[in-house]
């Protein structure tokens, strides 16, 4: 028999293994669309976007590649040619 962690569920008051308590919270991080967003997806933005701290604009229609999934649902991290260490909330993406 393999081990398996155990984890206390203060909700039922029960012992419960580790991997059931994570597949129940899984977040699913979305984009404006509705569609699920995974790490190295690829997105379109749905608006132009004004940059903090910088005088660029991100277009609409521009394609941001190999995303990245934050703690936070709601923002994802990106890179593009021109802007490093880019966080893009996910109303303002579409998946390609």
């Amino acid at each position: 028999m393999a081990d398996e962690d155990y984890v206390y569920d203060e909700a039922s008051g029960e012992w419960r293994p580790a991997s059931e308590l994570a597949a129940e919270t899984a977040v699913v991080v979305r984009d404006s669309a509705g569609n699920a967003l995974a790490d190295g997806d690829s997105v379109v933005l749905i608006k132009d976007l004004k940059l903090r701290g910088s005088s660029q604009v991100l277009k609409q229609g521009t394609v941001i590649r190999s995303i990245r999934l934050t703690d936070n649902p709601e923002e994802i991290d990106c890179r593009h040619d021109t802007i490093k260490g880019l966080v893009l909330r996910c109303e303002f993406v579409r998946k390609r």
